[in-house]
């Protein structure tokens, strides 16, 4: 529950204790009342907006309670500010604005003009306002608002302090820029993806029935067929065209329009209510909580989208193919992306699009599209929850936007035979320049062949689905680490989180397997992952390697299946990709041992079972005879 602090200063005699009473009686207090009147706090139920208590602090203006003043100016929320002549007006710029500023108080200011009964005869509240109010206010922007009072009529007692609460609570200055007579661009962004995320079609129109449901979730109440007429006038009213223009809907600029006509009548807790509801900040700026919540992923376990990310992230991308072809295209992404700070840096650097699966017209496919996602929460959970965030993700179970995700079964002891429970998988795919890689994971993406060579500099990811047998769908990210190899492979992290190796050789380059004998001496740690040994380019003459044994050789001495001979130009590379997600699904069928084979206790197991069951059958034989004998 929020607490609001007001402070009431002015000069004396400006009748700051009279108001405080009025709002406490209900009445005007007749009889003398001491100068300075204790703090008073004020429940919830005492008509204060929304669930804040509210304390009110009374202070002197008299030299010797500077001290107290300086105090309990730098302890509060809101500071009202009262004046009820001229010469208590003239102090409000000359004495009181200046010292709250040389305090270094940043709070706001709320301006009342008190004792309106002994004004002069005709002042209208307007010219009031109009002569010394706004002139004020245009010195000093830490004036929130002004209103004009009369503690003895009673008259905008409850107001003036509503407005002292108000300010606090739904402050003006971070969304309304009153110099220059419009929204502040930070209020302008949190607005359009408000208006994105209600606009369900994606037409860019609010229809009344987005209207209808926008009034429900953000103020529980319907909105009447002649309420939203009302605004569809006062939109059209000010942007000076036919009312009929907004029949099919309100537009962005329309939704802009009305914020800022709320803004400019006082109403901008309406437009708080709305930033609110869609979880921003005071400083227009999404919560920290909402956008960063609290997920962490164990050791050796894996984060992944859970049904209701995949349903979302499908619904997304039918939603913004806006001509069904199967594809998103610049614009398309670009509108997708519009409530996000833009495309994730870390897509930016793995190249993205072109790192997974695209059309013709080289747009990222749904395929391509839940594959990348996939392969965010792999690699960075956090990110993929911030913009579940942005772009609207709503739960059904309360649990806000981590119930898109779920978290993998940890896995440790990957030599022992089972199934690893995750359904994304990272394969470092290692070797010699020129030795294949990039062409394998161009293949893996299904795009063509090319013989002309790119050396990889920066390391290369290539994610895609792969269905295993029996059905089952899993994501593949194979990584080609360029110059970042040393670095990655002497990093136990990166290694913990690589699920499988990819050992590649050009099967038609005698010293291209030499670079594989290599690593693993470099490397030891590398003998604690599963791997799987491959020769490329088979489609040309295989070389004899230039090393002490041959690769058939090498493989046997580990006791691992000989490298299997593949090429990027056969149609069944296809295979290779399901082998290498199957043995990253069941690791104990490509995890290197050592020369030391484990002693083979099968034979003792089935003498063991054979000496139970013998002794179990002469137990029953014995059993029986005994019942007999009886």
């Amino acid at each position: 529950m929020a607490t609001v602090r007001i402070a009431i200063c002015g000069d004396e005699s400006v009748g700051k204790s009279s108001l405080l009473t009025s709002l406490v009686k209900d009445t005007f207090v007749t009889s003398r009342i001491q100068p300075v009147l204790p703090p008073i706090t004020l429940p919830p139920s005492l008509g204060t907006p929304e669930n804040v208590t509210t304390t009110i602090v009374d202070t002197s203006a008299l030299p010797q309670e500077r001290n107290n003043l300086r105090k309990e100016v730098r302890k509060c929320n809101v500071i009202l500010l009262v004046y009820s002549d001229h010469y208590s007006y003239e102090r409000v710029a000359l004495f009181w604005m200046p010292y709250f500023r040389s305090l270094g108080v940043n709070v706001p200011v709320v301006l009342c003009a008190n004792k309106s009964d002994l004004s002069s005869t005709g002042t209208s509240t307007a010219q009031v306002v109009e002569e010394e109010m706004l002139p004020v206010m245009a010195e000093f922007k830490e004036i929130d608002s002004c209103i004009r009072t009369s503690a003895r009529e009673h008259h905008n007692v409850n107001e003036v302090f509503f407005l002292c609460q108000k300010a606090v609570t739904h402050p003006i200055a971070p969304i309304y820029d009153s110099k220059e007579s419009n929204l502040k661009p930070a209020a302008v962004e949190a607005l359009k993806r408000v208006f994105y995320l209600c606009d369900k079609d994606q037409d860019g129109l609010l229809s009344d029935k987005e209207i209808h449901d926008f009034q429900i979730k953000c103020f529980d109440k319907p909105l009447s067929d002649a309420d939203l007429a009302s605004i569809k006038r006062s939109i059209s009213r000010e942007r000076s065209f036919s009312a009929r223009d907004d029949k099919q809907g309100i537009d962005i600029d329309g939704f802009l329009l009305l914020n800022k006509m709320f803004a400019e009548k006082g109403r901008h807790e309406t437009i708080w209510i709305i930033l609110r509801k869609f979880q921003y900040s005071d400083s227009c700026s999404l919560k920290e909580t909402f956008v960063r919540p609290k997920f962490d992923v164990p050791a050796f376990a894996s984060a992944e989208l859970s049904p209701a990310g995949y349903r979302f992230m499908v619904d997304l991308f039918l939603l913004h193919d806006k001509d069904n072809d199967g594809g998103l295209s610049d614009s398309e992404l670009a509108n997708l992306f519009a409530p996000t700070p833009g495309v994730p840096a870390s897509w930016v650097d793995s190249a993205f699009p072109s790192c997974t699966v695209r059309n013709e017209a080289g747009y990222i496919t749904l395929q391509g599209w839940l594959a990348q996602w996939s392969m965010t929460t792999f690699e960075e959970p956090k990110r993929t929850l911030e913009y579940l965030a942005y772009l609207g993700f709503e739960s059904q179970d309360g649990k806000g936007t981590t119930s898109a995700l779920k978290i993998t079964k940890a896995r440790k002891r990957r030599n022992r035979p089972g199934r690893v429970e995750r359904n994304v998988f990272l394969c470092y795919v290692l070797g010699a320049a020129q030795s294949g890689k990039s062409a394998l994971l161009n293949g893996f993406l299904n795009r063509p062949f090319s013989s002309t060579y790119h050396p990889t500099i920066k390391p290369q990811t290539a994610v895609n689905s792969v269905e295993l047998q029996g059905g089952k769908q899993c994501y593949l990210i194979l990584e080609e680490l360029g110059e970042l190899e040393p670095a990655i492979l002497e990093n136990q992290a990166k290694l913990d989180a690589c699920d499988l190796l990819c050992y590649t050789y050009d099967s038609s380059d005698p010293d291209s397997f030499a670079h594989i004998v290599d690593l693993r001496q470099r490397y030891p740690a590398l003998n604690a992952l599963p791997s799987v040994y491959t020769a490329l380019k088979a489609d040309q003459d295989r070389a004899v390697q230039r090393t002490e044994v041959q690769p058939d050789v090498y493989c046997e001495g580990l006791k691992m299946a000989k490298p299997l001979h593949v090429s990027v130009s056969w149609a069944s590379i296809s295979e290779f990709f399901v082998h290498l997600a199957e043995c990253a699904t069941y690791p104990s069928q490509a995890f290197p041992r050592s020369d030391e084979e484990a002693v083979d206790r099968t034979a003792l197991y089935i003498a063991l079972g054979a000496t139970v069951c013998a002794g179990a059958a002469f137990a029953w034989v014995w059993k029986r005879n005994m019942m007999g004998d009886r």
